[in-house]
C-alpha cells in the first residue's frame, strides 16, 4: 500500500479543526442581542446552538445580528448529535445540522421539529483517495479499507457509491473513525480510502489526494434547522425563531455574493488556511440555497433513515415526517432547486 504524508505546516493546521469538529459536548458563548419584553412581560431570549464557524459567524459577518428585537444566546457544539440531544432536552431551541443528524434523533424519538432547509452542491461530500493511489473507480474499493465517520452524511454517500458500483458493505472493509482519527489513518496508508465532506474534503484535496467520486448525484445536499417542539408552542418564541430562519437566508445570500470575505471571516474562526477555506466556500459551502421542507426533503431523508434502519444502525421503522414542521416554508422554492455555483475562474 502507497503510503503519504501531508506536509507539516497543512497538517497542523487540520488537527485543530479535526477535534473541534468531532468532539462531544457543548459550552456556551456570550449572549448577543438585545432582549424583547413577551406577551406576558417576559424577555423573549433564543437559545441557538452552533458550530465553530457556523451561524453565529455567519450572521455576524453579514451584519444580520443588527436590531434584533429578541436575545440569542449562543452555545457551541463540535457536532450536529449531541446539539440535537440538547435540543431534544430543551437546552437549545433551535440549531443547524446536516442531512443525517436528524435521521438518528427521530430514531431515537426525540423531541426535535425540522423547520427550515437548505440545498447545497454536494461536490464536497468525496471518497477520497491519496495521491498516489492506483484506484481508478468506486468498483475497485472492493477488499479495500475504507474510513468514515458512522452515521455521518460521508457514511450514506459511501454506501451509496458502494451500491452504485455493485457492491455491498460487507464487499470492504469499513472504518468508523472521526475526522481527527481517519484524516492520521489516510496519510499513514492505514486505509486506502476516506469518505468525508468539506472543508476536510478540500484540506487534503490540497495536500494532493485525489477524489475517486462524489456525492454529486448520490446524496441529497440538504441542511436542517431544527427546533425544539417546546419552543414553537411559544407564540413569542415561534416568531423569534421565524425571523432568525429569516436573517439566515439573508446571510446566505451574502455568503455567495461574497465568497473572498466570508472565506477571510470563516478561516479565522476554524483555523482554516485561506486557501482551504475558499475552495471549500466555492465547492459546497457558499453554493447553499434556502429552500421548501416539502414532500421531496422528507421523501429523500427518509431513504437516508430505512438505509441505516436495514443496516441495524437505527431500531425499527422512522417515520421522518413526524420530525417536521412546515409553518416557516412560506413561498420557499422546492427542495430540489439546484445549488448555486461558482464561475470556475472567480
Amino acid at each position: 500500500m502507497r503510503r503519504h504524508s501531508l506536509p507539516l505546516s497543512l497538517l497542523a493546521s487540520l488537527v485543530p479543526l479535526s477535534l473541534a469538529l468531532t468532539a462531544c459536548g457543548g459550552s456556551s458563548a456570550a449572549d448577543t442581542g438585545s432582549a424583547a419584553a413577551g406577551q406576558d412581560g417576559a424577555k423573549v431570549t433564543l437559545s441557538v446552538g452552533d458550530q465553530k464557524g457556523g451561524s453565529e459567524s455567519l450572521l455576524r459577518a453579514a451584519g444580520e445580528l443588527d436590531g434584533l428585537d429578541y436575545g440569542i444566546k449562543w452555545s457551541t457544539f463540535t457536532s450536529g448529535p449531541p446539539l440535537l440531544e440538547a435540543v431534544n432536552a430543551k437546552a437549545v431551541d433551535i440549531g443547524g445540522v446536516g442531512n443525517t443528524p436528524p435521521v438518528f434523533a427521530a430514531g431515537a424519538k426525540s423531541k426535535i421539529a425540522v423547520v427550515a432547509a437548505s440545498h447545497g452542491s454536494s461536490a464536497g461530500e468525496a471518497v477520497l483517495v491519496p495521491k498516489g493511489s492506483a484506484l481508478q473507480s468506486p468498483a475497485e474499493l472492493r477488499g479495500k479499507k475504507i474510513a468514515v465517520a458512522q452515521g455521518s452524511s460521508a457514511h450514506f454517500q459511501l454506501l451509496t457509491a458502494l451500491a452504485q458500483a455493485g457492491l455491498k458493505p460487507t464487499d470492504v472493509t469499513i472504518s468508523f473513525l472521526q475526522p481527527a482519527d481517519a484524516l492520521a489513518a489516510f496519510n499513514s496508508g492505514a486505509v486506502d480510502a476516506w469518505a468525508v465532506w468539506d472543508p476536510y474534503t478540500s484540506q487534503v484535496l490540497r495536500s494532493g489526494a485525489r477524489v475517486l467520486t462524489s456525492g454529486e448525484g448520490a446524496v441529497n445536499g440538504l441542511g436542517f434547522q431544527v427546533a425544539a417542539p417546546a419552543a414553537l408552542e411559544d407564540p413569542a418564541k415561534s416568531k423569534a425563531i421565524g425571523d432568525y430562519l429569516t436573517r439566515l437566508r439573508r446571510a446566505q445570500d451574502w455568503v455567495y455574493e461574497h465568497p473572498q470575505e466570508w472565506a477571510k471571516v470563516w478561516a479565522k474562526e476554524t483555523g482554516l488556511p485561506y486557501e482551504v477555506a475558499f475552495d471549500a466556500v466555492k465547492r459546497s459551502n457558499g453554493t447553499r440555497v434556502a429552500v421548501a421542507v416539502d414532500d421531496a426533503a422528507v421523501a429523500s431523508e427518509q431513504k437516508i433513515a430505512d438505509t441505516f434502519t436495514d443496516l441495524k444502525l437505527i431500531p425499527g421503522k422512522v417515520a421522518f415526517k413526524d420530525f417536521v414542521d412546515t409553518r416557516f416554508n412560506g413561498t420557499l422554492p422546492p427542495s430540489t432547486t439546484a445549488p448555486r455555483s461558482y464561475a470556475k475562474d472567480s
